[in-house]
């Protein structure tokens, strides 16, 4: 019922603000096409005027062959008419759609690829030892999961994947393990603590090394593309921590064991020494170790696979298509789930409520006096639950705007590698078993991205200010 009420509430609140937005602003009378049939890149006219009548920082500033652009519209001369269009950077209802569909259809390669590799790694036993190699730390915060079950194996495959930032691998390992969970579960359409846990802990995002980010400031021209490494790993370690503090407190589970503080401690101090050891590196080697690092564990991975099937003498390829009938067959069961919560998200943005949030933002820390450089950068942490596409466009375009290695620049780099994108995970997780009650989860993994927008703007400060 959670997600119902959100997405209710997406969709209202967005044609709420648009129809305040057509009534009380003239230039945005195309807002209602726009939500629609609107595509990014488009630009929508909303009005003309006279070359005299335009105002003054308009015609200085365009000449007939320029363009000016001033708030959320840009102006053109045509003849001795100035032309104002405003130009839409996310696609509308009908666009979202496809960009669903498409979204999923290209996990199709990928899940059944993952799907099938994994029905070898059962059938051969991988997946039974990962579960008991990992068993003494997943049974303490997952005590309704049997030591032993396949879902340890999976879940500690996805949380690697995670952690060398393997998103394509990452997904597929994710969703079979939310299968193996579920299996677990007395209700078939209530999410179970098993499973707010490790949706918890996975949409915390906890990544070693933020590879996109350090090449994107590398292509804008950063003076030290990697100077946001240390504060990234921090931030999104500080929120996988929350959220499993958070959903522990809520389950009752108690985290002051001494096997899992000797776990907990032993990962702290492997991280440490991983960020220390990176840290060292310069740019070029810190890029060839990520590449070496992420790549060559996932290529030995399948490697070991395929040696255990070979070892177990189990017939390897038909283990495999038939693991990957699954993937294909997962892919296109979370088509609706996807569907519906990238066009509640679409409708948000094209209709101006991240603008007005911002906006709100700016006004009610100007009043109370504070340091407001950092809500330059908060766009990129209200649009990352909704969507990692979206944020990794909105950091780019803040480093644009203010320079790589402005505040905002460097901020928008730490939120955006501070957590995952919550709304997404929910829906493609949770659809893919059929879960309809997400009881607290969405509320628990809000909080932990909280706690990593927090972090992240307390170390932009500690680290640049």
């Amino acid at each position: 019922m959670a997600l119902s009420r959100l997405w209710s509430a997406f969709i209202l609140i967005a044609l709420l603000v648009a129809t305040y937005q057509f009534i009380s602003h003239p230039s945005e009378k195309a807002i209602f096409s726009q939500l629609v049939i609107g595509k990014a890149g488009d630009s929508t006219k909303v009005g003309q005027m006279r070359w005299s009548e335009a105002p003054g920082s308009v015609v200085a500033g365009l000449s007939a062959s320029t363009r000016y652009t001033e708030g959320k519209l840009t102006y053109k001369r045509e003849g001795d008419q100035v032309v104002a269009m405003r130009p839409q950077s996310v696609n509308g209802i009908l666009e979202t759609c496809k960009d669903a569909v498409n979204l999923c259809l290209g996990l199709i390669g990928v899940m059944t690829l993952f799907m099938g590799l994994m029905q070898i790694a059962e059938r051969a036993g991988g997946v039974r030892f990962l579960s008991r190699l990992i068993a003494p730390f997943f049974t303490r915060i997952f005590p309704e999961v049997p030591a032993g079950h396949p879902a340890h194996g999976h879940m500690m495959m996805n949380f690697s994947a995670n952690l060398l930032g393997l998103d394509n691998a990452a997904t597929p390992f994710g969703l079979k393990a939310m299968e193996s969970l579920q299996t677990l579960n007395p209700s078939t359409d209530r999410a179970s603590n098993a499973q707010i846990l490790f949706l918890c802990l996975h949409a915390s995002g906890l990544t070693l090394i933020p590879v996109t980010i350090i090449a994107m400031r590398t292509g804008l021209g950063a003076a030290n593309p990697t100077d946001i490494f240390i504060p990234c790993m921090i931030a999104t370690y500080m929120a996988t921590l929350a959220a499993l503090i958070i959903v522990s407190w809520k389950q009752g589970i108690r985290l002051l064991q001494p096997v899992l503080f000797m776990w907990i401690g032993l990962a702290s101090m492997l991280v440490a020494g991983l960020v220390l050891f990176l840290a060292s590196l310069s740019r070029t080697d810190l890029e060839s170790v990520s590449g070496l690092m992420g790549n060559g564990l996932l290529l030995l991975i399948i490697f070991l696979i395929v040696l255990g099937g070979v070892y177990k003498k189990i017939d390897l390829f038909s283990a495999f298509v038939e693991g990957a009938k699954g993937g294909f067959e997962t892919a296109v069961r979370i088509i609706p789930y996807l569907v519906g919560m990238l066009v509640a998200i679409s409708m948000l943005r094209v209709s101006g409520s991240f603008d007005a949030v911002i906006e709100g933002m700016k006004t009610l820390f100007s009043s109370l006096g504070a340091d407001t450089r950092f809500v330059d950068g908060l766009p990129t942490a209200l649009v990352k639950p909704f969507s990692g596409g979206a944020a990794r466009g909105l950091m780019a375009d803040t480093m644009k705007t203010f320079g790589p290695d402005s505040f905002a620049g460097r901020l928008s780099s730490i939120l955006q590698g501070s957590s995952d994108t919550t709304f997404y995970i929910v829906a493609v997780y949770f659809g893919s078993v059929g879960i309809k009650n997400t009881r607290y989860a969405i509320g628990s993994m809000l909080l932990a991205d909280l706690v990593g927008i927090i972090t992240s703007i307390g170390l932009a400060y500690l680290f640049f200010s």
